[in-house]
Parts: C-alpha cells; structure tokens; sequence
C-alpha cells in the first residue's frame, strides 16, 4: 500500500506539471487567433529525451494495439490512403476543429506484409515486476486509456529514456510464465529494468499476492494491424504544432517534417509528442519517420491545422526477419 500511494503521489505531481505546461499553447493560440496575426511560441519545456535508443527485435505475443486519438468538434472523418510499396491505410482520419477531417497521407516505405533484416541481438533486461491499480493504458506517454486491453506497463524511470520507450512492446519472463506488454506510462520510483504492470498482466506471470517479482525482458515486435498513425496533440496550430506517431510495429527513433526542400529533426519531449515550438506552418506536411531498426516511412499530404485528430499513414514499418 506504500508503494502505490508513493506512485500515485509522484504520478500525479509530474502530470499536474506536464498538463500546466500543456495548456500554455492552447492558449497562446487563442490570443493569436484574435489578433489575426502570427506569432510563436518556445512550448518546448517539459522534458527532453534521455540518451540512448532502444533495442529492438522480432518477437511474438501480444501487446496492445495504439489507441485511437480523439475527433475534432465537427468534421468529416478523413480517408485512407494509397502508399507506394505499402498498403492503403484503412484507419479513420480525424476530423479538424472546424471544417473537414484529415485526409490520408501519400508515402513510401514498408509495406506491413514484408520482412526485412534488422541487425544486432536485442539486449536483456533484468529487474522487478510490480503492479499498479489504476493502469488503463493511459499515462506518460499520452495514449488514450484501453479498457479492453490492458496488457500495458510503466517503464522505470531511467528505460523510458525521456519518451523513447513509449509505444514499444516487451515480452517479459516471470516465475509462472511469459506476456508481452505495450509501454504506455512512466514509473519515477522504479530502478532500472523495473517494469510496473498492469493486475491483470502482473497475475499471467506471478501470484498478485507476491506484489513483487525478479523478471527477465526484452524489446519485441508490436502485433499492430494497418498503417501507423498521426496524432495531432489537443491545441496545435500553424504556430505550435505537436505530433504523436501511434500504432507502431517498433519503437520510435525520430520524425522530421520537410520545411524549405530539407528536413528538419523535430524535437521529442517527456510526454512523447514531437513538439515544433515554431509551428510548422499551414500544412499539408510531409514527415518522415524512422524506428530504431532504422526502417524508414514518408508520408506527404498530411493536413495541417489538426487539433485533437488523426491523419492515417500509408504504410506501417515491416517486420524483422526470423
């Protein structure tokens, strides 16, 4: 009973922070929407990304999909979209705060169907397994809450490596047997290669009654289906924008958006949005998003000016090789 009321109390002290800091270019964006003029914001506090990558590697079970974002206040839902060398996506566009939802993107790179060769042994973790009650799928990493599937952890403090650990899944081996889990949170108090799970994933491997566990983990495949997705964070705007990758195969490594014929690294902060501080303009954009495999997606035609909506990729990051 210590332990939980320890995380809750640091959880809900590091979340009061993150959401005062959130709110700040919401509403940076009213006053500029009154004036009818542009203006900029430095939103960039709030966390930045810790050092190091994740390793990642082929792998089964089932972790949980990415949740779906939330719509815009009217609109039209946006389309899929045709992918060279990849599938249509099938995913619902969201829909802007005004006006019509996103349409789906054009790009290249993997299909989902195919495999490819991804270099190097995933590295093993050793740690604790704990479990926390209120764990929805929700947390950190800004996800929405998965009631129907709550295989999902909070990666300890020093792993989820300022966001890079959000999305990605690990199959965990414990005394009575092995899961694999989606990282949706963040645990302040738990040592390296700490995980703290969810009750139900915590019971298929150990007694909940033990309430601590020696386990062993690694990173793994995500069985995603369809294309990964486009989240626009709640208060984004030409002048600010924000950009969540969800329903991905492998953990993120980065996202650049194309601005004046180059791309442009765009930062990732704590709570796992890649965040322009400048805005990146009106849109459509063109975003390029690479995963720790170094496997590459382009998509252009993604619309601008969402807030609180989606917009489909055309493709999904293939599979490693066996």
């Amino acid at each position: 009973m210590e332990k939980v009321a320890r995380r809750h109390a640091a959880l809900r002290s590091g979340r009061a922070v993150t959401t005062h800091l959130l709110r700040q270019p919401y509403l940076l964006a009213i006053v500029c929407a009154l004036a009818s003029g542009a203006c900029s914001s430095d939103s960039s506090n709030g966390g930045v990304v810790g050092d190091g990558g994740l390793d990642g590697a082929a792998g089964a079970g089932g972790g949980a999909n990415g949740g779906n974002g939330g719509s815009g206040a009217t609109g039209t839902g946006g389309s899929g979209a045709t992918g060279t060398g990849g599938s249509g996506a099938t995913g619902t566009g969201g829909s802007g705060a005004t006006g019509t939802g996103g349409t789906g993107a054009t790009g290249t790179g993997g299909s989902g169907g195919g495999t490819t060769p991804c270099d190097g042994t995933p590295k093993t973790y050793t740690g604790d397994a704990t479990y926390y009650d209120f764990a929805d799928g929700s947390g950190n990493c800004g996800f929405p809450a998965t009631p129907n599937d709550l295989m999902v952890g909070a990666m300890n403090q020093t792993d989820y490596a300022g966001s890079a650990a959000c999305g990605a899944c690990a199959q965990i081996q414990g005394p009575d047997g092995t899961i694999t889990i989606r990282v949706v949170d963040r645990c302040p108090e738990c040592k390296p290669g700490d995980i703290d799970l969810s009750p139900s994933a915590f019971a298929k491997i150990a007694d909940p009654a033990l309430g601590r566990v020696t386990i062993t983990w690694n990173y793994v495949e995500c069985p995603v289906t369809g294309n990964i997705i486009y989240h626009f964070k709640d208060g984004s705007n030409p002048w600010w924008t924000a950009v969540q990758i969800r329903n991905h195969r492998y953990a993120i490594q980065s996202v650049e958006y194309l601005s004046g014929g180059s791309y442009k690294a765009i930062e990732r902060l704590e709570y796992n949005y890649f965040v322009e501080p400048s805005g990146m303009g009106d849109g459509p954009y063109t975003l390029r998003v690479t995963d720790v495999h170094g496997h590459v997606l382009e998509d252009s035609g993604i619309p601008g000016k969402l807030d609180n909506a989606d917009a489909p990729g055309a493709s999904q990051f293939p599979a490693c090789a066996p």
